[in-house]
């Protein structure tokens, strides 16, 4: 089956380490030819991150191969005059690009959108930065826990004794990349009806307060300002984290026949006319009493026990899990996320990565090659667009590739 939903479109991805390389790879993964231009020698600092120094050494860190499998990889230094010329060359070839320099970066180096679409009018230019192309944090670095913490996310991770707190993940550049993906795939929508590029401005901390919506709207519409609420959910209860015999069990029993129908399960069956328990409201007021109560009577078996009992009848449950025992799950490995590559080039080992959080009924979207090696296909590239072998050369001895 054709799971290509973008096979034809050609993708310049001028980004470093995640958010910019992630966004990328989601478009890799429906079938565009996307084009990894890289500095020479030591290219994106994502292949010297990960927890293998092996494979930080040859540059295929475990932080690269996480979102880089499907795309090309050529060098190219964009300082140079010859290399600038290359690039140009290669964007009267594409549909998009995408990079995440600071803002004035590429305008510096004579290659902002307003010039780049002389050389293709319906260039699709994604520029994924901390703050966006404007304001006065414009110019200011960033990185993920910056921006977790100017967000507010931080200040609602954790519970009174630990927040503010960092969340676990780059939560921000996830969602910046995944962000730009999507503006970049409406764009190319949009091009189909218009003929028109666009320049799409991409701010981390922006997609970092988007995705926060109830939070932000229980402040901005309720008046509401949001506190730490540590493993409760703060819209009902109970919800959130129990202890049990034996593990930790989120439950989120969040309607009225929810929470009776789990008061019975668990053979508490008095906590539905309780005064303190009988309304929702009263719940959320008496949360803590709740909870002690509830786990008290979870005490006498495992999270197991309890998941498949409150899941059969219909309680929102599920057992709190380590990454490995998550990705060791019947359901992960059915609905086939991970991607196995055998013997990777430059890795020298077999690699799993994560693909997309979704599927397609005329095929799943994969990475049809592995993560490259640094300038892997550069000559091969430059031989498309009609460079000589001895052209090619001359490039390499200005130092332009």
């Amino acid at each position: 089956m054709n799971n290509k939903a973008l096979e034809g479109i050609r993708v310049l991805d001028l980004t470093n380490v995640l958010a910019g390389p992630l966004c990328a790879y989601q478009l890799a993964l429906l079938g565009a030819d996307v084009i990894k231009v890289e500095v020479p020698d030591s290219g994106d600092l994502a292949r010297q991150l990960g927890s293998d120094p092996a494979l930080n050494a040859a540059r295929m860190g475990a932080s690269f191969l996480a979102q880089n499998g499907g795309k090309r990889s050529i060098t190219l230094n964009l300082k140079l005059e010859a290399g600038q010329t290359v690039l140009r060359r290669l964007v009267a070839s594409a549909d998009v690009l995408v990079e995440n320099f600071r803002p004035g970066v590429m305008e510096r180096l004579g290659l902002s959108y307003e010039e780049l679409r002389k050389e293709n009018p319906s260039l699709v230019y994604c520029a994924i930065t901390g703050f966006g192309q404007e304001g006065p944090l414009r110019d200011a670095p960033a990185y993920d826990q910056i921006i977790q913490g100017l967000s507010g996310m931080m200040s609602v991770t954790g519970d009174e004794k630990c927040a503010p707190l960092r969340a676990g993940y780059p939560v921000a550049d996830t969602i910046s990349g995944i962000m730009g993906a999507f503006a970049i795939t409406a764009a190319l929508v949009r091009r189909q009806r218009t003929e028109e590029g666009a320049f799409i401005d991409v701010s981390m901390l922006d997609s970092a307060l988007v995705s926060m919506g109830w939070v932000i709207s229980n402040y901005l519409i309720a008046g509401t300002t949001p506190k730490p609420h540590g493993n409760d959910n703060f819209t009902a209860a109970p919800s959130g984290t129990f202890r049990t015999g034996e593990g930790l069990l989120n439950i989120a029993a969040n309607k009225q026949e929810q929470f009776e129908k789990l008061a019975r399960l668990v053979g508490r069956p008095e906590l539905i006319e309780d005064p303190r328990f009988a309304k929702r409201e009263s719940r959320k007021q008496n949360r803590a009493a709740l909870n002690a109560e509830l786990e008290s009577a979870l005490a006498d078996h495992p999270a197991s026990h309890w998941e498949k009992l409150l899941v059969f009848h219909g309680v929102p449950a599920g057992a709190v899990l380590s990454l490995p025992q998550a990705l060791g799950l019947e359901q992960v490995a059915l609905r086939g996320l991970l991607q196995e590559f055998e013997q990777v080039p430059g890795a020298e080992r077999s690699i799993k990565v994560a693909r997309t959080g979704f599927k397609l009924s005329n095929g799943d979207p994969d990475a049809h090659v592995p993560p490259p090696r640094l300038g892997e296909h550069t000559d091969e590239v430059l031989a498309g667009l009609g460079y000589t072998a001895a052209d090619i050369r001359s490039l390499k001895e200005q130092g332009a590739l």
